[in-house]
């Protein structure tokens, strides 16, 4: 079989990676230009006019033992989106490699290919069929320059878990062809484990997960990789070598200690229960058209008149995405699932 290494970019492969101060916590730091005192403000434990260590070795440890990898296996980055654009500067040539992607989907995936130089091939989902995937039409799709091609799941805006069977299937005909990403910012919601647990049968399987939507840290700017431990070395000579501050590195792990994750897996059941009563108030909504299945912490609703559903939404002080610019979705807003008074608010606007 075809190491997943085969598709990088060979001047990626052959970079020497920058070399940072060496990360020594028994000794005195005389060696990376750093002010020896503290900023008046500075309430951190290891002080920030100290360069953070890059990959945090206590930090990657928890988020393995939390996504049930091996820490070999984890990138830590400033969010999904870092992963993304990591990837994409890893494994795409200007001018010459694309990306597929499965619209209507997460924006970044192509605005990273962009930014690359790389081209994009779009296989939309079939909304006649819960926004399934097109096994088949995506693999039509790869051409002999498709390095990456992105499952968001569940799906951002659409809210649908992808069919873990089919997933696995396009996995497998993508052998030596072209990296699966994964990306499970929302799987907390679902009711359905990673498929991080198949990257040993698919080296070529990369998982995306989040602290961002679960874990109520969206500000921190935590997102981490997971895939075979040569992946994970390749990207660690493209990330920068203090993504992540000393402050999203403190404040990250007293929050994956056990008594704030007992809080989110609670928040989570509540936001589960608010997800399915606004859903079953909209559906009562002579506004509303159709609201669709959701595995997140959003719904996506169809409205008579969707301008008019922003307008009422806002005069009750809230936002609402719309997301009518992407393929299928003509007369759909996004709804985020809020705190039940926000969610009250809501279902009174919207009826």
């Amino acid at each position: 079989m075809t190491h997943p290494l085969d598709l990088a970019r060979p001047e990626i492969i052959a970079l020497k990676a920058y070399s940072h101060a060496s990360w020594e916590p028994s000794l005195e730091r005389m060696h990376a230009n750093e002010l020896p005192w503290r900023a008046q403000s500075d309430s951190t434990i290891a002080g920030l006019n100290r360069y953070p260590e890059p990959q945090p070795i206590e930090l990657v440890q928890r988020l393995a033992a939390l996504y049930e990898v091996d820490p070999s296996m984890v990138l830590v980055g400033r969010g999904s989106d870092e992963a993304i654009d990591l990837l994409t500067r890893g494994f795409c040539r200007a001018g010459q490699d694309n990306v597929v992607i499965l619209p209507p989907t997460f924006g970044m995936y192509e605005v990273a290919a962009r930014i690359q130089g790389a081209d994009v091939i779009r296989v939309l989902l079939r909304p006649e069929q819960q926004f399934a995937l097109d096994e088949r039409a995506v693999l039509e799709a790869c051409t002999a320059h498709t390095k990456l091609v992105y499952l968001c799941s569940p799906n951002n805006p659409t809210g649908n878990l992808m069919d873990e069977a089919a997933m696995l299937r396009l996995a497998e005909a993508l052998a030596g062809r072209a990296l699966l990403v994964v990306d499970e910012a929302y799987i907390e919601f679902a009711s359905s484990p990673t498929l991080a647990r198949f990257i040993p049968r698919f080296p070529h399987l990369t998982v995306l997960r989040t602290l961002s939507k679960a874990h109520a840290m969206a500000g921190a700017r935590l997102g981490t990789l997971l895939a075979t431990p040569e992946i994970v070395s390749l990207l660690r000579k493209v990330i920068p070598p203090y993504s992540l501050t000393q402050m999203t590195i403190e404040t990250v792990l007293k929050q994956l200690e056990p008594a704030p994750m007992a809080v989110s897996r609670a928040r989570i059941q509540t936001i589960l229960q608010e997800r399915e009563r606004v859903s079953r108030a909209l559906k009562e909504s002579a506004q509303v058209i159709k609201v669709w299945p959701s595995a997140t912490n959003f719904l996506l609703v169809e409205f008579q008149n969707p301008d008019e559903a922003i307008a009422s939404t806002r005069a009750a002080h809230l936002l609402i995405r719309d997301v009518r610019s992407q393929p299928g979705l003509g007369r759909a807003l996004r709804i985020s699932i809020g705190t039940p008074e926000q969610n009250d608010r809501l279902i009174g606007a919207l009826r």
